[in-house]
């Protein structure tokens, strides 16, 4: 087959295989900016100085400060995994109808191979598509937005540009790994004349092992400061530090999703063993049958999750830090204010949090309508025999809602303990001042003051950061809003789904 024919099948389809492509794109693109804006952080030159030197053309301290854009490219780049995730849940609209088609061109004698690459090309075109309208709206961004201030200051890093180089590789290589994805996935799927099967029949649930990748990721993040303080090679910590902090977020956010399939799977379980209602015992029936379908459903949300339990972790820090360093301030005989420097920070990380929470629904949409209309033959039928369609829709409700309230438990549990492992208590090294027992007058004369001097030793105090329960609890409300709300909009396809007409589906 011809490399345009293969082009020309994969952008061939219907409605839903267009807003797939269009919806894989915009999360390519998202993702795309995401990366970029991570790149201009750390394209940013080192100011002409000592190490504490700065960068004084910008207004915001994250980019004034060489120390500090390590930890923003970071964040930026946490931020795109939400997106991604995203990204895999619109990759799956309208799948049964990709898989009709699939197999007809199978039945027109095309080989498995030749299909299989179709899905990957869409994909990959897809994802291509939207990261280079992403590098043009950051190119036209970059223009527009570059504004500097009566003494010439920015706000953004508009005045630098990252390697051509490195915006390439983000540019074809997320394309890249999204057609790796998707290969990795089909890599079970027979495509036949007949259809599509998947060759990955569970006998038994999921075993709860995910609970071994999650304390790894714990255990990496609560190396990192005796690693940093222990170490004498500097050059060895700069790399090994981001390396920890790689691998640690990713095995436990890998540990979340793949245990979040051992919840949905309990809950089934649960669920028949002690439900007495229809709703409830169809929604045990579905959890069971296919548990794996609640961690690609929630993985972008539990990517938010997790990244919000840590910043809040984070901030409970920084506020024990003040108060330790304005209570030490305080012995010693100085009156300190509050920083409000890291806190005003953590502001910005909770937006970023939010923003990646309005995306993971996004996500929950599209897996919720997908699942229904995937199944409308099934529901159909049930809705023939006599089911209620209220009954199907507390159906959905419990299938969506019974793994997804411990799952996002779960996900802010350990995000707070990522964070906890990196900053387990807040600090302040011991202190010396000099406390004059006299007069003023005395005190002010250097000739006297030396008579009265006496050296006041403080030692240094340790605190532990609370629990930060009340913002994990807006949190985990946010998140179980989100759930709701998919709910509600997902059900609003249930009676367009449930027609009588829907049993002549193909």
């Amino acid at each position: 087959m011809r490399p345009a024919t293969l082009v020309r099948l994969a952008l061939a389809g219907t409605r839903t295989d267009t807003a797939r492509v269009v919806l894989t794109a915009l999360s390519a693109l998202l993702a795309a900016l995401a990366g970029l804006a991570a790149l201009t952080v750390l394209a940013i030159p080192k100011p002409v100085g000592d190490a504490w030197a700065e960068s004084e053309q910008y207004r915001n301290e994250l980019l004034r400060e060489p120390g500090l854009r390590g930890g923003t490219a970071f964040a930026l780049l946490l931020l795109a995994i939400p997106v991604l995730a995203l990204a895999g849940q619109c990759a799956r609209l309208g799948a049964p109808t990709r898989d009709r088609r699939l197999a007809a061109l199978r039945l027109a004698g095309a080989t498995p191979g030749q299909v299989t690459r179709l899905a990957v090309l869409e994909t990959g075109l897809a994802s291509l598509l939207g990261t280079l309208v992403g590098l043009g709206a950051y190119l036209v961004g970059r223009k527009l937005l570059h504004r500097p201030d009566g003494q010439g200051q920015l706000a953004l890093p508009t005045d630098v540009l990252p390697s051509v180089g490195a915006m390439a590789a983000l540019v074809l290589g997320l394309p890249v790994i999204a057609a790796l994805a998707t290969t990795l996935m089909l890599r079970r799927v027979t495509t036949s004349p007949l259809g599509v099967t998947r060759q990955a029949a569970r006998e038994r649930g999921p075993r709860p092992w995910a609970g071994v990748l999650i304390a790894l990721g714990v255990v990496c993040f609560a190396a990192v400061q005796p690693m940093m303080y222990r170490l004498d090679d500097q050059h060895l910590v700069s790399r090994l530090v981001p390396l920890l902090f790689a691998v640690g977020g990713l095995l436990a956010m890998i540990g979340v999703v793949i245990g979040t399939g051992w919840i949905s799977y309990t809950c089934g379980r649960l669920l028949r063993r002690y439900a007495r209602r229809p709703p409830a015992l169809l929604a045990a029936g579905r959890l069971m049958s296919d548990p794996w379908a609640g961690s690609r459903t929630f993985a972008a949300l539990l990517a938010a999750l997790i990244f919000g339990g840590g910043a809040a972790a984070l901030r409970a820090y920084f506020v024990a830090q003040d108060a330790l360093e304005r209570q030490q301030s305080r012995l010693d005989g100085v009156d300190a204010g509050a920083d409000p420097f890291y806190l005003s920070t953590m502001d910005l990380v909770d937006a970023a949090v939010g923003v990646a929470v309005l995306i993971a629904a996004g996500g929950l949409i599209v897996a919720l309508v997908e699942g229904i209309v995937s199944r409308r033959r099934a529901y159909s039928a049930l809705v023939a025999t006599g089911v209620p369609r209220s009954a199907l829709s507390r159906s959905i409700a419990w299938q969506a809602l019974a793994p997804a309230v411990p799952a996002i438990l779960l996900a802010l549990g350990v995000g707070t303990l990522l964070g906890r492992g990196l900053f387990p208590k807040a600090t302040t090294g011991a202190s010396s001042s000099e406390v004059c027992d006299a007069t003023t007058a005395l005190c002010d004369d250097p000739a006297t003051r030396q008579q009265y001097v006496r050296i006041v030793e403080t030692a240094g105090a340790e605190r532990v950061p609370d629990v930060p329960l009340e913002q994990l609890a807006w949190l985990g409300a946010g998140a179980l809003a989100a759930v709701l709300v998919t709910v509600g909009v997902g059900l609003l396809f249930l009676r367009v789904s449930t027609a009588v007409e829907e049993l002549r589906t193909t």
